[in-house]
């Protein structure tokens, strides 16, 4: 099988997430700080080893601030659920994932917040002066992908973050498709929330991820139980990361998820990323001139990430990844991709397209494979 799907997760894993997972499960698969024995707290120590690598990553001063939490959805709900209150405004765009977008329309719905969604160049890029125009006075939150899980163009964060900060408002990103992949400071691009998961481009395991916490702002949390601290309490902590992280950690996918970012470190961000864009780059430069194909979003490989959104003309995007797979054996991702709204601003709804997203351990051979595979179902049409 050639996997072509790594938007949605990255595989394989490297070798040593296996092993570090197999290793903790078998010597250390005790209950994190709800004991004082050994193994609990070498369990323990996993966790804060991990919270201490992916500050690392994103330039988090104080891993203190970084929330370990089960994926990107997780991250981004316990942000904007924890931060809005009634008569907030809340701005996006119409780019997001429906982890974003679900979150910010159950809030409106209930009459809590109002949202605005900004709108992208038909490229597939927000404005950030159209960010800045539609702040009001009410505004608490701009939250936007780095990266839109469709598109893979990356977005202006740092100057939307620099106006961000200039009107008094909190920041989030959602970097589900850019960590591990593109270089994030927080500090450098004033982030004040920055939600990832593990299993893409940390190259960890699922039921992974985490939440940036910045000190502009104070969430309530909306997950409380035990902690490990202030067990005589009937009151949440207030201390990070207690307060935000309540019941049995993932343990053993956390100790993964430090093994796939100890190793995207080592081979180095600017690596994946050119590999990755390279392989993009490839498959562009096949397709974007052939009148069989239609491809979505800019095709400036500097200004995005490794996915391609594309179609073959008189194949339903569902078609193409059926043959794909069956036929031969290559893993895309056909279909709307959890952003609906993308795709109503493409003109691809309600059918999608078919995203092609390689990934670290992918090679040129296999994209020519899948440049060939396309070739020969295009010409079914002809």
């Amino acid at each position: 099988m050639i996997y072509l799907d790594n938007a949605a997760t990255t595989f394989p894993k490297p070798e040593i997430v296996y092993t570090t997972m197999d290793t903790f499960y078998r010597t250390l698969g005790a209950n994190p700080g709800r004991s004082g024995h050994r193994l609990a707290v070498a369990a323990e120590k996993e966790i804060e080893d991990t919270r201490n690598v992916v500050a690392r990553l994103f330039g988090i001063r104080d891993a203190k601030r970084l929330i370990l939490t089960f994926n990107a959805t997780d991250a981004i709900n316990m942000g904007i659920k924890g931060l809005l209150k009634p008569g907030d405004h809340a701005i996006t765009t119409f780019l997001e994932h429906n982890a974003v977008s679900r979150a910010l329309h159950g809030l409106e719905k209930r009459g809590i917040i109002t949202v605005t969604k900004v709108k992208n160049s038909p490229e597939g890029f927000i404005d950030p002066m159209d960010i800045k125009k539609a702040i009001t006075s009410k505004t608490r939150l701009i939250v936007m992908a780095h990266a839109p899980n469709v598109l893979g163009t990356i977005q202006p964060i740092s100057e939307i973050g620099r106006i961000t900060r200039e009107k008094n408002c909190i920041f989030m990103v959602d970097a589900a498709q850019t960590a591990g992949v593109c270089e994030i400071d927080v500090n450098e691009c004033f982030i004040d929330m920055l939600a990832f998961t593990g299993h893409k481009g940390p190259l960890g395991p699922t039921g992974t991820g985490g939440l940036y916490v910045g000190d502009r702002l104070t969430l309530d949390p909306w997950r409380e139980g035990g902690t490990g601290f202030e067990a005589a309490s009937l009151s949440q902590p207030e201390e990070l990361p207690f307060k935000l992280e309540s019941g049995t950690p993932n343990t053993v996918g956390i100790a993964g998820l430090r093994a796939g970012i100890e190793y995207v470190l080592s081979k180095g961000i600017s690596t994946i990323r050119t590999h990755e864009q390279n392989l993009t780059k490839k498959l562009i430069e096949a397709l974007q001139h052939d009148q069989r194909f239609v491809l979505y979003g800019s095709t400036d490989m500097t200004k995005k990430v490794g996915i391609l959104s594309m179609n073959v003309k008189g194949f339903k995007p569902q078609e193409v990844g059926t043959i794909l797979d069956q036929s031969f054996h290559i893993a895309v991702r056909p279909g709307l991709h959890c952003a609906p709204f993308a795709h109503q601003t493409l003109g691809t709804f309600p059918d999608g397209t078919v995203r092609i997203s390689p990934g670290l351990f992918n090679t040129e051979n296999e994209i020519d494979q899948l440049i060939k595979a396309l070739d020969n179902i295009a010409n079914e049409k002809i």
